[in-house]
């Protein structure tokens, strides 16, 4: 418990910043779906001018722009790119700082287990993935009741919102695994950064090329707005691969961990 409480005083700082940002992006992006709908016919036209491929590649359906849902399923693309780089980044320095910061000498001398200051360290991480949650999802709640021209469908709205946790949770894991394996990343931001950048100009070359087997690599395709506004529900395949891509990386890292000599 007491570590998990250091681990979460050490990162309160950054998850309060990034929730606050992503509340704010989220509030910025939706304040721009009372223009698209109001000229609706004329903002679709200068869509049609873009070629397929483009429109593609960045998630833009021109029939569904200017509805709620439509919008949203288009603006979370770049949401879930930014929840994307905080979990990456928050799970790549969660055992590369000790590392860094030559405490794990001092960590590891404590009467508690590596499994023990592994798990307090995970749990720290996804309670601040959860906040980061709650106030995305709050605010993409209150302004989209503020700017909705009509009904939706709110099973599929929050679906669509849940889903930056569960791709959060998939980068969390994938940046785990990589500290545990290069324990001496002089830079963590930048290995997130081109981590996460890589597999979503992945899933952008993959739409515009249409390539389906391409979704299978990124996890920024897992979870498909369109899919998710017509069915209501998550693709089960890829639902399946996202929790096989966290159990196998979260494994590996306790396996590696418990097992490797620390360097001090």
């Amino acid at each position: 418990m007491n570590i998990f409480i250091h681990e979460w005083k050490s990162c309160r700082k950054s998850t309060l910043i990034w929730s606050l940002s992503l509340a704010c992006l989220t509030i910025l992006l939706f304040s721009m779906f009372p223009a698209i709908a109001r000229d609706a016919e004329e903002f679709k036209s200068v869509l049609q001018g873009f070629p397929e491929p483009v429109r593609k590649a960045i998630g833009l359906e021109i029939d569904s722009i200017a509805t709620l849902l439509g919008f949203y399923s288009y603006v979370f693309l770049y949401v879930s790119l930014c929840g994307a780089i905080q979990a990456m980044n928050l799970g790549t320095s969660l055992l590369t700082k000790e590392i860094l910061e030559k405490t794990a000498d001092f960590l590891l001398t404590k009467p508690i287990t590596r499994k023990q200051v592994l798990t307090s360290k995970l749990l720290a991480a996804v309670a601040s993935l959860i906040i980061t949650n709650i106030f995305f999802i709050t605010a993409a709640n209150i302004m989209a009741s503020i700017v909705k021209t009509g009904s939706y469908s709110m099973s599929a709205f929050v679906l669509i919102s849940a889903s930056l946790f569960l791709l959060q949770l998939i980068f969390l894991a994938i940046g785990i695994l990589v500290s545990v394996i290069v324990p001496r990343i002089k830079s963590v931001l930048s290995v997130s950064l081109a981590t996460v950048f890589g597999f979503f100009m992945l899933g952008i070359f993959g739409s515009a090329a249409g390539d389906e087997a391409m979704r299978y690599i990124t996890p920024f395709k897992y979870f498909d707005p369109a899919y998710i506004v017509e069915n209501s529900a998550y693709e089960p395949a890829f639902l399946a691969l996202g929790a096989v891509i966290i159990v196998a990386a979260i494994s590996a890292v306790y396996y590696i961990y418990s097992k490797r000599d620390i360097a001090f």
